[in-house]
């Protein structure tokens, strides 16, 4: 039952003036609650009802039976249970997930657009996965094998309708990176160590998946992945300027030792491959422009790739320039089977298989969460990893380098309409009737052209506008981005990643290791709290620091945590204060609301506060925590040792409570005897209350021994 407190005139001129009435409610509890006497400012007395506090230690037997009962569950009992529930569809789509898509797919909607989609991405991604085959390092043909394959595998694994994977720029530096460090390109076991990578890609991916170890990427910022991204796209592009200047360069992922060798290469310089090359890049970029910027023209973005192909191969035809490198011969047929070699190297490849791995994720499962979004269907990070994996390891055995997710094919799919993995499948067909009868077209492809499309490509990975962004909003993003972005450009990739993760799990220990603690006020006129920083006419009480812990509290935040308690003890700025002129602190009052975990650290570091406290007569109180954290606190005795009087359900009850006793201590006489000896404590002197209270049957305790 809530009652509206009389308002004067006087007060109701004063709401008015603020625009709202002055409601003060008393909350009348059940049966089960119980009266406290609580002296007002003019040391009159009225009856303040106070919610009771249920505590979990109440009845030790339910306590036990609840902890025993949730302890006696078995371990994987919960799994067990789900896989009796699943029925024969549910398995189909855990082991099928294309048939999710299958059995509502609507053709008279959904199949022109599918095949339409497929159609346009799938001529865009034959000539991009030639050219990300170069800057990997290989033989155009197996580009085009990258493209085939892991294809049709997604589409059949993948659980993302709209995600276009094969070939991309960011795993080609990577592969190339890694590989030519350990042989030449030139050298056979260059190849077979890139389906090996392949291979073992597959293998992580899938292992991360049946783990459910996706969770693992949350740890890596989005600021971070921003920065190295734009790095490792300074690098791609300055990697293939050798196509455009006609001289060949170092092959190097960090970029003072590209601009040394292309500075020392100027003498070689030919002008016929540089103007070629830069005249089908702004025909690539002015396609691109106009595909994004206007929707009529939305088929311009997906053939600017084939547009730059057909030009480069027509102009090399008719004047068959010297000085202009083409691709060659590229064999015609399917892929055949094969099972990767050279596991001796497996060691040596493991960290590429890993940051290939953690980028694919990011990268794929990123763009797949987004597409989901927008198209409304749910999306399972855990099963995409498994579907990017088993297309990895089936396209090992096709001949088939490290793929993932395309940003740039995706967006295009999904801008095309596609509804389902049919436009993947139809993207499949595509590269197969490449593989079958096109590739003797392929031979005069000039690789200035080449070039340019990767350059067009990555172009749209530079991203400086999210720098400033995050140096508008949050100076620490836009430290971690520059830190990871720099890093990249001078160090390499590998390096990048690492100080870039690892300044990242850096912030978020210190985030974690320093929690936001807020000193609460009350608002005029209402029984709210709230941080007096965020709003300043919130007022404290004098003898009372009432705060709120925003975050789980363990070993690593409890000594940062027990430090502030101890500064808000001695000193509160910018509130105003109200209550009885005191000199000191009474109580401390913590709001646990926020607190969703509590571990044994901290519990014992919360006993050892409780006890210096209750060595300078504070007292503390603690406020609305949750089920978890009061059973830590039952089984632990703190529940005891503070006294289970202290416990409450609102805030409003803890600050009236105290600010009871707070006026009681102000307005007792002192003893005549001054001898600190001598003195009873605070906390002693409120012992002795309660005390009077229990054994006087006109009063009744804060919380029965019921409760």
């Amino acid at each position: 039952m809530y009652v509206r407190a009389p308002v004067g005139p006087a007060q109701r001129h004063s709401a008015t003036a603020h625009g709202w009435w002055l409601l003060m409610e008393i909350t009348y509890a059940t049966s089960s609650s119980t009266d406290i006497n609580v002296a007002s400012m003019s040391s009159t007395s009225r009856p303040v009802k106070v919610i009771p506090f249920q505590h979990l230690s109440s009845s030790p037997s339910s306590s036990s039976s609840s902890s025993s009962s949730s302890s006696s569950i078995p371990f994987g009992a919960k799994w067990r249970s789900k896989i009796k529930r699943m029925t024969y569809t549910d398995w189909l789509e855990l082991l099928l997930p294309c048939s999710r898509w299958i059995r509502t797919y609507k053709w008279r909607e959904y199949l022109q657009i599918d095949l339409m989609a497929g159609v346009t991405v799938g001529i865009m991604l034959v000539p991009q996965s030639m050219s990300y085959a170069k800057l990997a390092g290989l033989h155009p043909i197996y580009g085009l094998y990258s493209g085939f394959v892991p294809i049709f595998v997604y589409a059949i694994f993948g659980s993302s309708r709209q995600l276009a994977i094969g070939p991309v720029a960011l795993v080609s530096l990577l592969v190339s990176n890694v590989l030519g460090s350990i042989v030449d390109s030139s050298d056979a076991l260059y190849t077979e160590l890139a389906i090996l990578l392949a291979l073992m890609v597959g293998v992580l991916e899938c292992t991360m998946g049946l783990l459910r170890l996706g969770w693992l990427i949350r740890f890596i910022s989005h600021s971070v992945i921003s920065g190295f991204t734009t790095s490792s796209a300074i690098v791609i592009a300055l990697s293939q300027a050798k196509y455009f200047l006609g001289y060949s360069i170092v092959r190097s992922s960090k970029i003072i030792p590209l601009i040394k060798s292309i500075v020392a290469g100027a003498s070689k310089f030919s002008w016929p491959p540089f103007v070629m090359g830069s005249i089908i890049l702004a025909i690539l970029l002015v396609m691109k422009h106009l595909g994004k910027s206007k929707k009529h023209l939305r088929f311009l973005r997906a053939g600017g790739p084939l547009t730059a192909v057909i030009l480069g191969t027509t102009f090399v035809k008719i004047f068959q320039p010297s000085s202009i490198s083409v691709v060659g011969d590229i064999p015609q047929g399917l892929p055949k089977f094969s099972v990767p070699t050279n596991f001796g190297h497996v060691t040596s490849l493991i960290p590429t298989a890993l940051l290939i791995t953690g980028v694919a994720i990011l990268e794929s499962v990123g763009i797949a969460k987004a597409l989901a979004a927008k198209n409304g269907y749910e999306l399972d990070s855990n099963q995409e990893l498994f579907g990017l994996g088993v297309a990895n390891i089936c396209g090992s055995f096709f001949s088939a380098y490290p793929t993932t997710g395309s940003f740039s094919r995706s967006a295009v799919n999904h801008e095309s309409g596609a509804k389902t993995g049919l436009s993947g499948l139809t993207m499949g067909i595509i590269m197969g009737c490449a593989l079958l009868f096109m590739t003797p077209l392929f031979t005069d492809i000039p690789q200035c052209a080449l070039a340019a499309i990767v350059i067009s490509a990555v172009m749209g990975l530079v991203d400086y506008g999210e720098a400033i962004f995050l140096w508008r909003v949050d100076k620490k993003d836009f430290l971690l981005w520059t830190i990871t972005s720099i890093t990249t450009l001078f160090f390499g990739i590998e390096i990048g990643v690492l100080v870039g993760v690892g300044f990242s799990l850096a912030f978020v220990i210190h985030e974690s290791a320093n929690p936001h603690i807020a000193v609460l006020g009350r608002l005029p006129g209402t029984t709210v709290y709230r941080n007096v920083e965020q709003y300043p006419e919130a007022y404290t009480y004098n003898g009372i620091v009432i705060v709120r812990i925003d975050a789980p509290i363990y070993f690593a935040n409890i000594s940062y945590i027990k430090d502030r308690l101890r500064e808000y003890e001695v000193n509160i700025e910018g509130s105003t204060k109200r209550g009885p002129e005191v000199e000191r602190i009474y109580f401390v009052i913590i709001e646990m609301s926020p607190v969703t975990y509590i571990d044994s650290s901290a519990i014992q570091a919360l006993k050892d506060l409780h006890q210096e406290y209750k060595s300078r007569d504070i007292q503390i109180a603690i406020a609305n925590p949750n089920r978890e954290v009061m059973l830590s606190l039952a089984r632990s005795g703190v529940i005891d040792l503070i006294g289970k009087e202290w416990y409450f359900v609102r805030m409003h009850d803890a600050v009236q409570v105290c600010l009871q006793h707070v006026q009681k201590m102000n307005g007792t006489p002192e003893g005549t005897d001054a001898t600190p000896k001598k003195q009873s404590g605070f906390v002693q002197r409120l012992g002795k209350e309660q005390g009077e209270e229990e054994s006087n049957p006109e009063k009744e305790p804060l919380l029965s021994s019921k409760v």
